[in-house]
């Protein structure tokens, strides 16, 4: 029994492998980064459905959870999580000195935050002005967390015409 039980989950391990492989639905049907998108690159036949399931079976090694969370092998974001998560965090960590300067519409961690999100120097002012029309809308929902102002922030600067077309991280 115990046999047969192992049996069906290494089977649902490679299968399920196979199936990531096939189901991408992209040109390059397998796994975009890794150490098995790597060691496999240089195979004629890259694109068929053996060697991309080959790139999964590399790639549940384990190995790819790593490449992907350091950015290496190929696997990279575009920088926009990042971004959203050290703003967020820099809110957290300055929440009272925020939410004074949102208030007042400048300031120096204000200027901060807005680098943070991408909104070159020449727009802060911008920003600024930006940034104090939604601080009362956050106060009066009573949602000043850092997640919910990082949030407003960039809903403000992707509906503004001028930073929507500036701001790096919209």
């Amino acid at each position: 029994m115990k046999k047969l039980a192992m049996f069906a989950l290494v089977g649902a391990f490679f299968a399920m492998q196979g199936g990531f492989a096939w189901a991408a639905g992209t040109p390059d049907t397998g796994p975009g980064c890794g150490l098995g998108k790597i060691a496999w690159q240089n195979y004629p036949h890259a694109k068929t459905k053996g060697a991309q399931v080959m790139i999964a079976l590399t790639n549940g090694t384990g190995l790819n959870t790593l490449a992907i969370s350091f950015g290496t092998s190929g696997c990279t974001d575009d920088g926009k999580w990042w971004a959203e998560q050290k703003a967020v965090m820099f809110a957290e960590l300055n929440s009272d000195a925020l939410a004074q300067e949102m208030a007042q519409g400048r300031g120096e961690h204000l200027a901060s935050l807005a680098t943070l999100l991408g909104v070159p120097r020449q727009e802060h002012t911008t920003f600024f002005a930006i940034a104090q029309e939604r601080y009362a809308g956050l106060t009066n929902a009573s949602d000043l967390s850092a997640v919910a102002m990082v949030r407003a922030l960039n809903e403000a600067i992707s509906a503004d015409p001028v930073l929507a077309k500036v701001a790096l991280n919209k």
